[in-house]
C-alpha cells in the first residue's frame, strides 16, 4: 500500500529535488502507518484502498509542505496553493485529506444530506 501512497503522491506533488522526494517516501510510510490506526475497528487499509491512497498521499505531501518553511507556494498538478501567513498549503492538504477519511476513521463525523 505505501507503493501506491508514494506512487500517487509523486504524481500530485510535480517536480521535486532528489531529497525532497527521499523524504517524501519516509512520509509517505509513516502517513500510512498513522493514518492505519486511526481507522475505525474492523476496517483495514484494503476495505477503503482508494481513499486509503488519496488521503495518506494528501497527509504525506501536507507534512512536506510544512519542511520546506522557505517555499511561499505549493503546487499540485493544475492547482497552486499560496501560503499567507501559516502554511495555508498543508493546511488545505490535510483537510481534503480529513474529509477523504471521515466515514472510515474512528473519532469522525461526516454531515450527509438525506
Amino acid at each position: 500500500m505505501i507503493r501506491k501512497v508514494y506512487a500517487q503522491a509523486r504524481v500530485l506533488a510535480g517536480e521535486l529535488t532528489q531529497e525532497e522526494d527521499r523524504l517524501l517516501e519516509l512520509l509517505c510510510s509513516s502517513a500510512c502507518s498513522g493514518l492505519k490506526q486511526k481507522l475505525r475497528e474492523g476496517l483495514t487499509p484494503e476495505d477503503c484502498k482508494a481513499d486509503f491512497v488519496a488521503g495518506a498521499s494528501l497527509y504525506a505531501l501536507a507534512a512536506l509542505s510544512e519542511c520546506g518553511d522557505d517555499a511561499q507556494q505549493v503546487k499540485l498538478g493544475d492547482v497552486t496553493v499560496q501560503k499567507s501567513g501559516k502554511n495555508t498549503a498543508a493546511t488545505c492538504l490535510r483537510s481534503q485529506a480529513d474529509l477523504i477519511m471521515a466515514p472510515y476513521v474512528k473519532d469522525r463525523f461526516l454531515f450527509v444530506r438525506a
